[in-house]
């Protein structure tokens, strides 16, 4: 592996040191010593488990550490490349080591163990007597025996240090190869596509994540990794690793043959146990590794214990994931306390080393996570391995959606796969083992499909007993005490009591749903924060961010934010929240309405980075407006010229417009620039704001209208361009009563008649179309433009995230009714401040193009590496097709999935 020189931020590893004065040897007869051997996220735990119990009170506590680091959250290493310090992924407060008086010894590991003078010896020469011993070495990464293995440029992904280590060899490289598919692979390929490497992933197996997903998952995860740009090789592995003549990585041969010209390397292929300590001091340890321990997590040794990746726990399995690794150390900590508190002749123990609670006899693997922003979980049987199960599949290839429910033969939930829509899976795992309460093909189904949607059930569909965190094995019952009978009102407060929701965060959603629940069934108002970082709903941060013409998103989470979040960085909930209403109210506040200068950039969704959409295979779309869908034929040329120049498949929509689809992110502003000097602007496909107002030709051509539609079209368009709001806004001005325009499937639809417009609002199509309700009738043009501005500003006002005008009008209280009388009668006297808002909104609008165009600094960013930011990205490619273009990747088709029957069949 590549020896790199420490980096700024790495503390050396070769100096231990302390958090305390080194202490002699303690002898025997005094006060017990505890010695534990690795302080890692299960190591922190079982300190906490060891504090809660009163052991750290009464006995010497001594923590031998190889890494130059406390504890750290391994599970969110590669957030690091996201932003986030070393110091902000600390598990370990500084005061609760202190405040227990445990002694904490950094880059000092512990090398042997003379369990005949029940002594520790660590490397810098330290050795510590103990009365109880805890190994808690975690695991090593395995890289494969492929020559060339120790080249310069080939790097683990397991720690702090191998991160730092590969950010800097990164700075020269310009691609990467991760060898390994799995959970940390697919991480690190990410990772070196983030630092702006052109990244492959090699994986022996047939498919991505295959000890989590099958076959079909697969596909599905495959695909999505391959549209954001990254090559994928599965059923191949690495034969050798090439260097050039100073020992630097140049390519990786694959056992096909084939041959990936690379930079660096990256091995993430799993981990072993690190159980060599043991093996030296003679505790039987598995035939594959793994310290050989009981459901107690002793050791042959009744004074030494193993927990975590390390142990081969009592059914034979070393566990890799962290929540096996807390019920270990909680079993640990309690048969440590029972057995020292015996000896001492102190607290209730019974000498037996078992402690009160039940032992540690295998964990539930079921997982969720979010690798390469692409939602991935699995839970119970997900490889439907058990006899006449049957499989129930929905698979939606063009949206990368795959979801699999394995069912047993007397109906009950067994397990299942899902990704690109996990978002079922906190209702899902609970009710495994159990018969779901609706038909399995309902639970499968996206929510707003007929019956469909496994949310819709809600935690009281959970008995009691179902497990909601299983990383801290909290049950629903156990969340619903902590809020009746130990006065939890809050989340954190639910986290504190029962500590579930602070392991891996997938069960948070759940843990709220049944925190509300039980709150309003006893009559306590429920919190109803926009997220952990804010106790305000996203209508209550508009009113603060308007009425104190704040402007910046950390001066509002320092002083609105809940105080454990400020200071801090806010979330991927509320950061696009804020800077959305910012961007709404930015004219009236103060602030600048350009989205990507200063702060605002990093604030804004993934397709506001670029001012673009981004399509499947890593590419960019360019949507121009054209208000009112009508084009002079000088501008349609130029689409033509442009498209033809670049290369751009082009498409008419929906929203009568002509998408251009194909462009790298380097060429957008090659491509506006064209667009800018014929008078195009940009039409806001990518951001949350107003996309079209469509149109029929009207009383100009149409022999059956009775109004201008196209002129009122465009006049709106041109109106609410660029306005930004919780989700996208859509609309249409229709002609006369037979809605060529389908204005009634828009967010405000307009239909003439012969007195003048009918104003619509809060209908959508898509997946759950809703026909929008009237609002006023025949109205002149002013008081349509008037409606139409307070409707608006209300919704902005009001609506909670990501929540379109369907479902606003549908939540808020009094519906429609309510609407109308603030809109159309200013019930609420709001009438002249909402068009004030609006009219602001007019006033300051600038083309984000344009800007963008006229600003050297902001088209720096317009590159497809950092590190080389006059080269194209490679991995776009097209194929032709129609005489056109289409991306260059490897479809889903794949052969049908074999479906078991209850017979064992397939069918």
């Amino acid at each position: 592996m590549t020896s790199m020189p420490p980096h700024p931020e790495a503390a050396p590893a070769a100096t231990p040191t302390t958090t305390s004065a080194a202490t002699p040897a303690t002898a025997p007869g005094t006060t017990p010593t505890l010695v534990l051997v690795g302080h890692g996220m299960v190591g922190q735990r079982f300190l906490e488990e060891l504090a809660d119990r009163g052991v750290t009170g009464r006995a010497r506590v001594v923590v031998l550490c190889e890494e130059p680091r406390p504890a750290y959250d391994r599970v969110q290493l590669t957030s690091y490349f996201a932003g986030r310090s070393p110091d902000d992924l600390s598990l370990a407060d500084p005061d609760f080591l202190a405040r227990h008086g445990i002694e904490l010894h950094l880059g000092d590991p512990a090398t042997a163990v003379d369990r005949t003078a029940r002594t520790v010896t660590a490397r810098s020469g330290l050795t510590v007597h103990y009365d109880a011993l805890v190994l808690a070495t975690g695991s090593y990464p395995f890289v494969p025996p492929v020559p060339g293995k120790d080249s310069r440029g080939c790097f683990v992904y397991r720690t702090l240090e191998d991160l730092l280590a590969i950010e800097e060899y990164a700075k020269n490289a310009r691609t990467g190869v991760v060898v390994g598919g799995g959970l940390l692979g697919l991480e690190a390929a990410g990772a070196l596509k983030g630092l702006g490497l052109r990244t492959h992933i090699v994986e022996f197996a047939p498919r991505l994540m295959a000890l989590q997903v099958d076959e079909g998952g697969g596909r599905a995860l495959r695909r999505t990794v391959e549209a954001m740009g990254l090559e994928v090789h599965t059923g191949v592995g690495g034969k050798e690793i090439v260097a050039d003549g100073a020992g630097a990585v140049t390519a990786m041969g694959l056992s096909d043959d084939s041959v990936i010209e690379t930079d660096l390397v990256v091995f993430s292929a799993g981990v072993r146990p690190r159980d060599q300590l043991a093996r030296d001091c003679g505790l039987p340890v598995g035939a594959r590794g793994g310290i050989v321990v009981d459901e107690w997590c002793r050791t042959d040794d009744p004074d030494v214990y193993a927990i975590g990746e390390c142990a081969l726990a009592a059914d034979g399995r070393v566990y890799g994931l962290v929540a096996p690794g807390y019920e270990m150390a909680r079993v640990a900590a309690g048969g440590i306390a029972d057995a020292l508190f015996a000896r001492t002749g102190t607290g209730t123990g019974t000498g037996t080393g078992t402690g009160t609670s039940e032992g540690f006899t295998g964990a539930d693997l079921s997982t969720k996570l979010k690798l390469l922003g692409v939602d991935v979980a699995s839970f119970g049987d997900a490889q439907g391995t058990t006899e006449g199960c049957l499989d129930v599949v929905y698979a939606d290839a063009r949206s990368g959606v795959y979801k699999k429910l394995v069912i047993g033969a007397a109906g009950e939930l067994l397990g299942g796969v899902l990704v690109g829509d996990a978002e079922a899976y906190g209702m899902l795992r609970p009710l495994t083992g159990s018969v779901p309460p609706v038909p399995a093909e309902q639970l499968v189904l996206p929510d707003g499909a007929s019956g469909g949607g496994a949310a819709a059930l809600g935690p009281s569909a959970l008995p009691d007993g179902a497990v909601l965190c299983n990383c801290h094995n909290v049950t629903k019952g156990t969340v619903r005490a902590a809020v009746t009978e130990h006065s939890c009102g809050t989340l954190p407060e639910i986290k504190k009591c029962t500590k579930a929701g602070t392991g891996c965060g997938s069960c948070v959603k759940s843990l709220t749903a049944v925190l509300n629940d039980e709150l309003a069934a006893s009559g306590v108002t429920v919190d109803t924060g926009l997220c952990g970082c804010f106790p305000h709903t996203r209508a209550e941060l508009y009113e603060i961010v308007r009425t104190l013409r704040l402007t910046s998103f950390a001066e509002l989470l320092d002083s609105h934010g809940r105080p454990e979040a400020r200071n801090g960085d806010g979330c991927e909930i509320c950061k696009p929240t804020v800077g959305s209403i910012i961007a709404s109210l930015a004219p009236s506040v103060g602030a600048d309405g350009y989205v990507l200068d200063g702060e605002q950039a990093a604030l804004q969704d993934t397709n506001d980075h670029f001012l673009a959409n981004l399509q499947r295979n890593g590419s960019y779309s360019i949507v121009p407006r054209i208000p009112g869908g009508e084009i002079t034929p000088d501008k349609l040329i130029v689409i033509g010229e442009v498209a033809r120049d670049f290369g751009l498949y082009t498409k008419i929509t929906g929203g009568q417009r002509i998408d251009l689809f194909g462009a790298r992110v380097d060429q957008l502003p090659e491509v506006w620039a064209r667009l800018v000097d014929a008078g195009f602007e940009s039409g806001h496909a990518y951001g949350k704001a107003l996309r079209t107002v469509k149109s029929c030709v009207g009383q100009t051509w149409c022999r059956y209208g009775v109004q201008d539609s196209v002129r009122m079209a465009i006049e709106l368009e041109l109106r609410y361009r660029g306005l930004r709001s919780p989700h996208k806004l859509k609309s249409a001005v229709s002609g006369c009563a037979r809605e060529c325009a389908e204005a009634r499937g828009k967010d405000f639809g307009v239909i003439a008649t012969s007195q003048g417009w009918n104003l619509y609002v809060g209908g959508n199509g898509g997946a759950d179309p809703r026909h929008a309700d009237l609002l006023a009738q025949d109205l002149s043009d002013a008081e349509l433009i008037r409606l139409i501005d307070r409707f608006l500003m209300f919704y902005i006002r009001t609506a909670d995230r990501l929540e379109r005008t369907s479902a606003w009008l549908e939540r808020i209280d009094g519906g429609l009714d309510h609407v109308r009388d603030v809109v159309v009668h200013d019930s609420l006297g709001l009438g002249d401040e909402l068009e004030a808002l609006m009219a602001a909104h007019v006033t300051h609008y600038r083309d984000e193009w344009a800007e963008t165009l006229a600003d050297p600094e902001r088209l720096a960013r317009f590159v497809s590496f950092v590190n080389a930011p006059d080269a194209p990205d490679p991995s776009v490619r097209f194929v032709p097709e129609r005489d056109q273009v289409k991306p260059d990747l490897t479809l889903l088709a794949g052969p049908t999935l074999p479906v078991r029957s209850l017979e064992g069949a397939s069918v």
